[in-house]
């Protein structure tokens, strides 16, 4: 005998529920995770971040981008 083809709203309540497993496990694993610190930036600009201000100096030479 052949299976009896779920309706509409049966179809959107298992995906509502899935939905609502989703972002619980996905909730747990973020408050699970450790924040890792962030590397130190070799190289960049000395003095407050350039893209901060809306303009980049580099040897004298300002220039927006």
């Amino acid at each position: 005998m052949a299976a009896k083809k779920p309706t509409k709203a049966e179809i959107a309540k298992r995906v509502r529920e899935a939905g609502i497993r989703a972002a619980a496990e996905a909730e747990e694993r973020r408050r699970k995770a450790v924040p890792r610190p962030m590397a130190p930036e070799l190289g960049g600009p000395k003095g407050p971040e350039p893209t901060r201000f809306g303009d980049w100096e580099k040897g004298g030479i300002t220039s927006d981008f």
